[in-house]
């Protein structure tokens, strides 16, 4: 632990030129006693440290000292390509990883680039998660992102309205408006899970060879829309208000609430129409539709209607003149 500091010690040193040992110990997440003792540490080993006195003192590398200890780690090199994703990229248990790739490619830049990253950053921000699609990442991410990164075949425990077991050959993970999905080839053909329905991920010891043919991305974006029709295999029946057809698409799949709004037909008097909503299954429509409230009203199928039924006269006696709690 103290061997991989020091490192950054000096990364740290070699990509800004002068910190003061505040300022080191707040980046190293450690006493400024802990930095006096490393930086005396590093001054034994050899490594020319030295100490400016006074107001704009710190910290210094004696000049054209450079560490060769830039070089990237595998992971850290994969994990690159996900620092435009700090969010992402830690729910997989990668923060360290792209946080060191960052500190060694910032100590690997000439010093007329090194306001390069704080340009960036003040100028361009990712935000990849939907409005409506924050909250704690699937329980099982890491262990579906280590399957990937490994080439190694699991078996998925998935529940949808059952629960189902899949020897899988995990290709990728996609993260699409907050939701992370799992492209994986069954029986050689690529299939699409939502990562948030996997109960459990076991490795059976074997590896696969991957297609290096395979395009993730250029897989997703073909498929996408043949996957949600698939997944979206149910419909319902509703009547909505113009309200709840504005907010249709924070509660259900962008390409549902399309689908919605090509279907409807005619508004009555109070702007109101009927249309087809296409849903996962009932009870996943359920769900999602409920959150429209008094909104909409589900016509069909029966067993959905009963369900919003039921639910209705559940908050009818919690918010009710009688009966309701006070």
């Amino acid at each position: 632990m103290r061997a991989s500091r020091l490192i950054s010690l000096v990364l740290l040193l070699q990509s800004r030129e002068a910190m003061t040992a505040a300022e080191l110990a707040r980046e190293l997440e450690v006493s400024e006693r802990t930095v006096y003792r490393d930086v005396e540490a590093l001054s034994a080993a050899g490594v020319p440290v030295y100490a400016d006195q006074g107001r704009n003192g710190g910290y210094r590398l004696v000049g054209g000292y450079r560490t060769r200890l830039t070089g990237l780690t595998r992971e850290e090199a994969e994990a690159l390509f996900l620092s435009g994703l700090p969010g992402p990229a830690g729910d997989m248990g990668l923060a360290d990883a792209v946080a060191a790739a960052e500190l060694k490619v910032l100590a690997a830049l000439p010093s007329a680039l090194r306001d390069a990253p704080a340009r960036a950053g003040q100028r361009f921000h990712l935000d990849a998660p939907g409005w409506f699609g924050g909250g704690d990442p699937p329980p099982l991410l890491r262990e579906l992102a280590r399957a990937v990164w490994e080439d190694a075949v699991v078996e998925l425990r998935y529940r949808k309205d059952r629960e189902v077991v899949r020897t899988v050959e995990p290709y990728g993970l996609v993260l699409k408006n907050g939701t992370w999905y799992l492209v994986a080839r069954v029986g050689g053909e690529p299939r699409t899970y939502r990562a948030d329905r996997v109960r459990a991920v076991t490795p059976t010891g074997a590896v696969f060879e991957r297609d290096e043919g395979f395009d993730l991305a250029g897989y997703w974006s073909g498929q996408a829309a043949s996957f949600l029709r698939a997944m979206l295999k149910e419909q319902a029946t509703v009547r909505i208000s113009p309200t709840g057809m504005r907010v249709l698409r924070f509660y259900v799949e962008p390409y549902a609430a399309e689908r919605a709004a090509e279907a409807a037909g005619p508004p009555d008097r109070d702007g109101w129409v009927e249309t087809v909503v296409p849903i996962e299954s009932e009870i996943v429509g359920y769900s999602s539709l409920l959150r429209l409230g008094p909104e909409v009203e589900v016509l069909g199928p029966p067993g959905l209607r009963a369900r919003m039924a039921e639910a209705v006269a559940r908050l009818a006696d919690l918010y009710g003149t009688s009966g309701g709690k006070s």
